[in-house]
């Protein structure tokens, strides 16, 4: 009896050593998804600020690379308008409009997390100028003498908040500061272009261009 349990025995860890042997050769298990992070996107943003105390009002389109979910690297383009008394009349319309395209930089903190930090910043060049729309003075006149357009570089510092939606979705609400050159519109009181604006905004695409893969054969 005794020799039957132990033929029995050796049967069993044979049978055991041979079905893990096949378990760990075949196969190996991995998520390359947290190794290779990189992602694009596309985004718009809705602006509020103001500008020699009237509102102003803008929106941006961006197209961005994202490495490793810790800095981006794009390209911004930004339009604005504000209403302005230029000239004193009631019967005319004025309104400042421009608008800037240029690179934007954003690194990223706590990329992990549903809500990240980051501190965007946009270098570019852009035009600034106004339009009249009025009936009681000469078309000519108003062309010839209170149109004018200026170049102008641009700096925009910020801070923004990213809300992690999804590994597709953002959404993004933040606050800059816009630094201009000096220039001088014919008639405006208005030298530059500085000042806050806030934002919110969302963000379109791969934020993670990792795959899930997880058993491979050897």
């Amino acid at each position: 009896m005794k020799n039957k349990n132990n033929v029995l025995l050796f049967f069993l860890l044979v049978f055991s050593f041979f079905s893990n042997a096949q378990d760990t050769t075949d196969y190996i298990e991995f998520n390359d998804r947290n190794n290779v992070v990189n992602g694009v996107y596309l985004g718009l943003s809705a602006i509020y600020g103001e500008l020699g105390g009237e509102p102003l009002y803008g929106g941006q389109f961006k197209i961005a690379y994202v490495a490793d979910q810790k800095f981006e690297v794009g390209i911004e383009i930004t339009g604005f308008q504000s209403d302005q008394q230029f000239i004193t009349s009631t019967t005319i319309e004025n309104k400042l409009i421009g608008g800037y395209i240029g690179t934007h930089l954003e690194p990223i903190l706590f990329s992990k997390r549903k809500v990240s930090l980051s501190f965007p910043l946009f270098i570019g060049l852009g035009a600034i100028g106004y339009t009249n729309n009025g009936d009681d003075f000469d078309d000519d006149f108003i062309e010839k003498e209170y149109e004018d357009v200026k170049a102008i570089f641009v700096l925009e510092p910020g801070v923004n908040a990213l809300f992690n939606i999804s590994r597709y979705l953002q959404l993004e609400a933040g606050i800059k500061y816009r630094i201009t050159n000096n220039f001088n519109l014919a008639t405006s009181p208005i030298k530059n272009f500085n000042g806050f604006s806030a934002g919110v905004g969302i963000k379109v695409g791969v934020f993670n261009m990792g795959r899930n893969r997880y058993k491979k054969k050897l």
